[in-house]
């Protein structure tokens, strides 16, 4: 099983600059990269009711509502925010460049909330290895921008 969750990080990747070179091509078509991120919100938000429908599920909004803090409701917009940036930079400092730099940004932020233990994630400390490996990401970031 373990493989499968491996596979499914690998295409989850794989995605991400197709994501941003078809959105950034689309908003060529709708005069820019805030339509076209709102599309392909859109198109998602239909495509995982398709899903639920497919499951016998509902969306249980009224449920969760009063049930958690404000800020378990603003991941959709940080997604926004994420997907309107890659609409911008991809046409500007290419695939390569926009995926190192945001994996850069990713791995960071995952190794202080690691660190902190924060949001439900397991508590793995930063470490020396975690040290070579963010100086060494940060030189492959370097390598495919200049």
């Amino acid at each position: 099983m373990q493989t499968a969750y491996l596979v499914l990080a690998l295409a989850a990747g794989m995605f991400m600059p197709v994501q941003a070179g078809i959105n950034s091509k689309l908003a060529g078509l709708v005069d820019g990269a805030i339509a076209a991120a709102f599309i392909s919100f859109l198109v998602g938000t239909l495509a995982l009711g398709c899903v639920l429908a497919a499951l016998g599920q509902g969306v249980p909004v009224s449920r969760a509502w009063p049930a958690g803090p404000w800020w378990y409701w603003i991941g959709g917009s940080l997604g926004a925010f994420f997907v309107t940036a890659t609409v911008i930079l991809a046409p500007r400092i290419g695939a390569g460049a926009m995926v190192a730099l945001t994996l850069a940004g990713q791995v960071a932020a995952s190794m202080a909330l690691d660190h902190f233990g924060l949001l439900g994630f397991p508590h793995i400390p930063f470490d020396l290895k975690r040290l070579a490996g963010s100086v060494l990401l940060l030189a492959g970031v370097y390598l495919i921008r200049f």
